[in-house]
């Protein structure tokens, strides 16, 4: 049997002693994004090919050591940190993080996994083409991280999750093998389409390393507007609307309750929050144009004016410059971080129908004001795609860590029953990681979970592939 410190040689043999780190501040690949748990690594190892990762993978193999894949390590879902026993590899993939290749005329552009979100879109961007992918911590994460968790984002209502911006994977096995899927077909009916299988899955089935993605024109215009709305049925209403008024054109649509706002308006006094004192609840939303901006002005005109007769629009304002556009999105954005500056909350991120939405925020608010009274409720996201960041912060003057270790588990059962009767899901964008992996096996049918394991035994025999995330040994 590889003994640890054998490992550690082969592993400073296939990739370079500087690139296996065990000594010193680890701090970035051990603890988890949100702060709330830190690891111990036998190493951190910054393979800079697939080829390296292969060998990374048969060498740990061959020492049955477990692998935690990581890409910018902002999961939210303790997913991609080790655990605290300090024998687990960190196989991080920043240092691959070149583009391949951009196809023009097919709209494909072909990436290391490692490659920075906003690096791609920046890319992109130069040629003249859109990557839609956009979340706040794009400057941060990784492409393959994105895949890995079927990130969401701010786009989806128009142009899907990453796994819909996807076409072709190349994947390092459990076993160390490569697997070159990076085919820029949007029609391949010869079998089980395998990227599937590795989008979403958070590094427990293999290691991704490149990936072919969808690209589209870049739009003539995009407008944004922040609008004031009485409620929650309202906002179902306006989107309503919006997807009658400008149809492909609607890219974004973000819903964020007043509590939410005044956050920002609090920690980043800085940023003028327009409507917050006076609504309970704002929208932000896009238009993005292939004519003209004159047309996606008439537009956007045209759909405010119907809201505002029907009385699901208040007041609203539409940015007169890109400046002021991403000054109004900065806010939305703004929000997680202003939760943190306010201090421990319980984070939600769950999915309902969006015609019942208003219906589940009204009930869920009742029974968790009823059972925790004077918990503040941070409402916000993804109204578009039926995905809430459904918030809670600890009353005014509680103890936060006191709350956070004594109140989470009730109320995410609280939570989490009301969204089954629903028929919603308790993980709309973030994963399941290893903070969600035990009440997985509460809110998945038993046929679903069989299917999981065996997928996951099929291809990880071993379990060393990110283990006891996502579905537990």
């Amino acid at each position: 049997m590889t003994s640890p410190a054998q490992l550690l040689d082969q592993l400073r043999q296939i990739v370079g002693a500087a690139n296996v780190l065990t000594d010193g501040d680890l701090t970035a690949w051990e603890l988890d994004w949100r702060r709330r748990e830190r690891g111990r690594a036998l190493a951190v190892v910054r393979p800079g090919t697939t080829e390296e990762v292969a060998a990374v993978v048969k060498a740990c193999a061959a020492a049955g050591v477990s692998m935690v894949p990581q890409g910018g390590n902002t999961g939210m879902v303790v997913g991609s940190t080790p655990d605290a026993s300090g024998t687990q590899v960190v196989l991080s993939l920043t240092r691959m993080n070149r583009v391949r290749a951009l196809d023009a005329g097919n709209l494909t552009i072909t990436v290391d996994a490692g490659c920075v979100l906003q690096s791609l879109q920046d890319e992109c961007e130069k040629a003249g083409f859109l990557f839609p992918l956009s979340l706040a911590s794009e400057g941060s994460c990784t492409i393959g991280g994105n895949l890995g968790t079927n990130a969401g984002g701010t786009q989806v209502v128009r142009y899907g999750n990453t796994r819909e911006l996807c076409l072709g994977l190349e994947v390092v096995t459990a076993q160390g093998e490569i697997w070159n899927g990076l085919t820029g077909l949007r029609k391949d009916n010869t079998g089980y389409d395998l990227r599937h299988l590795f989008i979403g899955s958070e590094g427990t089935l293999g290691v991704i390393t490149g990936a072919t993605m969808k690209l589209y024109p870049m739009p003539k215009a995009q407008l944004t507007a922040f609008a004031a709305v009485p409620s929650l049925e309202d906002a179902v209403k306006l989107l309503g609307l919006a997807h009658q008024h400008l149809s492909s054109g609607l890219t974004g649509f973000e819903v964020m309750g007043q509590f939410a706002l005044s956050l920002v308006a609090k920690h980043f006094p800085q940023q003028r929050v327009p409507f917050w004192q006076e609504s309970p609840w704002c929208v932000v939303l896009e238009n993005s144009d292939n004519e003209s901006e004159a047309h996606a002005r008439d537009c956007f005109e045209r759909l405010l004016e119907a809201a505002m007769e029907a009385g699901h629009v208040t007041d609203a304002v539409v940015a007169e410059s890109m400046a002021q556009a991403h000054a109004l999105w900065h806010i939305r954005e703004s929000i997680p971080l202003a939760q943190a500056e306010e201090g421990l909350n319980i984070k939600h991120d769950i999915s309902i129908n969006v015609s019942r939405i208003p219906e589940f925020v009204n009930e869920t608010n009742a029974l968790l004001l009823e059972r925790f009274p004077g918990a503040r409720l941070v409402t916000y996201g993804h109204l578009g795609d039926g995905n809430l960041h459904y918030n809670v912060q600890a009353p005014e003057g509680d103890d936060q860590a006191r709350f956070l270790n004594e109140e989470e588990a009730p109320m995410n059962e609280l939570v989490y029953e009301v969204v089954d009767r629903y028929n919603g899901s308790i993980s709309a964008e973030h994963g399941i990681g290893s903070l969600k992996a035990d009440k997985l096996a509460h809110h998945k049918s038993p046929v679903a979970l069989g299917l999981m394991r065996s997928i996951k035994q099929a291809l990880d025999p071993q379990n060393l592939m990110n283990p006891n995330r996502v579905i537990k040994a």
